[in-house]
């Protein structure tokens, strides 16, 4: 039976796959959906589709969420490029063994800027800013012990100034342990929804029909056609395996390939050192094969202390490389209960 449900599930992930790469492709909106969250992921290089193992696994992968031992929640801050701020809050609640749910809010908030135009480019005494947001509910389900899947619908929203966007999107994935000790097998599709198209007061001008015809008014009131843009949806299929994996040392590899709706295909590389189940190291290689990236070394350290057997308290760091722009770091506090 698990046999039959990998097949039609892997068929429908190559099915999305090409299909939604094909209608989809060329330019998105909504970048900030692209930010990767988590910074033991990330120090992992973004190899984590087939790891999902704590709350990030609402944006890597939402089978990952029922795979989880107890409840957990997460907050993780991302000092990301040219001095934007990128936040994640999940929360994942169990329901059973087999079930789980879980609730996120993503962001990327921008400072307040000065409003300049040609006749004031030292400022009109204006300022505006710009926020993105998503917000998903989750559910993940454990069919067997060896396989899992989990959904994720989300409300995406975009702001800059007097106008605004939204849009409805989903993700599904899938975790299965291989019949191979220690290998586990990950996929997932990301942002498959509608279409974002801006509107809102600065859509609205004064506009002049014909100025060379007598009578001709310049203060007709017209509305410009915005034009509507496709999410960046995103396939990913990793594969991690647990070559040490014992209560004093635990040693994992992972890579994922990413299959993006508007750029070219890429891996992601990466490990996990773990001594004691409390203390980790972390590395990685990110968009390797990607062109023009300036995307490359991750690392990232981990540590955890235990209040109870069953509550615990984690805190991680990351760092990637970013070339030219600079490198990014990334803090994460999580609490499983």
């Amino acid at each position: 039976m698990i046999r039959k449900i990998l097949f039609i599930v892997i068929s429908l992930f190559v099915f999305f796959d090409t299909s939604f790469s094909q209608v989809f492709s060329g330019t998105t909106a909504a970048q900030f959906l692209k930010i990767e969250v988590g910074a033991k992921s990330i120090g992992m290089g973004g190899a984590f589709v087939s790891v999902a193992n704590d709350a990030s696994a609402l944006y890597w992968n939402p089978a990952g969420i029922a795979r989880l031992q107890n409840s957990d929640a997460m907050f993780s801050h991302t000092f990301w490029l040219a001095g934007t701020n990128h936040d994640f809050a999940g929360v994942i609640l169990k329901l059973s063994d087999q079930q789980a749910i879980g609730i996120s809010y993503t962001s990327l908030t921008v400072g307040d800027m000065a409003v300049r135009t040609e006749m004031f480019p030292d400022g009109t005494g204006e300022y505006f800013n710009a926020a993105d947001f998503s917000i998903g509910l989750s559910y993940g389900l454990n069919l067997t012990d060896m396989f899992s899947i989990g959904f994720t619908g989300k409300y995406i929203g975009e702001r800059i100034w007097h106008m605004s966007a939204s849009a409805m999107a989903f993700d599904v994935g899938v975790l299965y342990n291989t019949p191979i000790q220690g290998l586990n097998l990950g996929m997932s599709i990301s942002n498959v929804g509608s279409k974002i198209q801006y509107s809102g007061r600065d859509n609205f001008i004064n506009y002049s029909f014909d100025p060379t015809q007598h009578g001709n008014s310049s203060n007709i009131f017209a509305s410009i056609q915005m034009d509507s843009w496709n999410l960046p949806m995103i396939f990913r299929v990793g594969l991690s395996m647990k070559f040490i994996d014992n209560d004093i040392n635990k040693f994992t590899v992972s890579v994922d390939a990413n299959d993006p709706s508007d750029y070219n295909e890429y891996l992601n590389l990466g490990c996990e050192y773990g001594f004691m189940q409390r203390f980790f190291l972390r590395a990685g290689y990110k968009s390797l094969f990607k062109i023009n990236s300036e995307e490359g070394l991750t690392a990232g350290i981990g540590f955890v202390y235990y209040i109870t057997d069953e509550n615990l308290l984690r805190f991680d760091y990351a760092y990637a490389d970013f070339g030219r722009l600079n490198a990014v770091h990334r803090i994460t506090a999580s609490f499983g209960f």
